[in-house]
C-alpha cells in the first residue's frame, strides 16, 4: 500500500446476531486511508471485495487491462504497466495467438499443415518471456520477475493484432502483392512491439548493459514474428 501513500484498517466486530449453535456472529469492514478505493464520505476509503459482486471485480479487470493495451498502443506513459502488474493481457494474447496458428493435421494424424499446435505456442511465448526476464535481472536490472513477463505480454498486442490482419488477407487469393502486404503489416507490428517493451524496460537496466538487456527482447519479438509472417491459410 506504500506505492499509493494510503492505510489499511480491518474493524471486526459482532452484530449481536447468532448462529443456531450459539457462536456469534462477525462481521468486518475494510477502510483503506488514502488514494485507492471508493470514498466513504469521511475523508477515508473503503474497498470491501468481500461484498462486491462478481460483475463489478470482472468489469474492474476488464477496466485495467483495457488501460493496459492502451498503455501498450501509445507508450508515453512508462510506469502504467509496471505499478499493478497482472498477467491478464498476456494470457488473453497469448490464447488468442494460439486458436489462430494452431497448425491441423491430417485424419490421421501422420502429416498436417507444418502449423505450431496450441501448446507449442504457450511454450515459445511463455519461455520465452521467463527467458528474456531472467536475462535482465541478471543484468541487474530493477524490476520484478512478473513486472517483465507482464510487459513482454502485454507487448503483444500489436503482433497479435497483425496476425488478426494477415488472417484477414490470407481470406483473399493470394498474389505477389497480398505477400508483400503481409510482410509490412507484421513488421510494423514487430517494430511496435519491440519499441514499446523498450520504453517500458529500458530504464530498468544499467546504462552499460543495456544493449545486452535489449537484444534477447528483439530476438523475442523476432521469433514471435517469424510465427506470424509464416503462418498461411489452412
Amino acid at each position: 500500500m506504500e506505492a499509493n501513500n494510503s492505510e489499511a484498517r480491518l474493524d471486526i466486530f459482532t452484530d449481536n446476531n447468532y448462529s443456531n449453535d450459539g457462536e456469534p456472529v462477525l462481521a468486518g469492514n475494510i477502510t483503506v486511508s488514502g488514494t485507492a478505493g471508493q470514498s466513504d464520505g469521511q475523508g477515508g476509503r473503503e474497498f470491501n471485495t468481500l461484498d462486491e459482486p462478481i460483475s463489478q471485480t470482472i468489469k474492474r479487470d476488464l477496466s485495467a487491462v483495457g488501460t493496459k493495451f492502451a498503455a501498450v498502443l501509445w507508450p508515453k506513459e512508462k510506469q502504467s504497466l509496471l505499478r499493478e502488474w497482472d498477467l491478464w493481457g498476456p494470457l488473453i494474447l497469448c490464447t488468442i495467438m494460439a486458436t489462430i496458428l494452431q497448425g491441423h493435421g491430417d485424419e490421421d494424424g501422420s502429416e498436417g499443415d507444418g502449423g505450431p499446435q496450441f501448446a507449442e505456442v504457450f511454450v515459445i511465448v511463455w519461455v520465452g518471456a521467463m527467458i528474456v526476464t531472467l536475462n535482465t535481472k541478471l543484468l541487474g536490472g530493477s524490476i520484478s520477475f512478473f513486472q517483465s513477463v507482464c510487459v513482454l505480454g502485454y507487448c503483444l498486442l500489436p503482433l497479435v493484432l497483425s496476425l488478426v490482419l494477415c488472417r484477414v488477407v490470407l481470406m483473399a487469393n493470394q498474389n505477389t502483392a497480398l505477400v508483400i502486404v503481409r510482410c509490412i503489416i507484421v513488421l510494423a507490428g514487430f517494430v511496435w512491439s519491440t519499441f514499446a517493451s523498450m520504453q517500458f524496460l529500458g530504464d530498468c537496466n544499467p546504462p552499460p548493459r543495456k544493449a545486452l538487456a535489449v537484444y534477447p527482447m528483439f530476438l523475442f519479438y523476432l521469433i514471435v514474428g517469424w510465427m506470424v509472417i509464416s503462418h498461411t491459410a489452412d
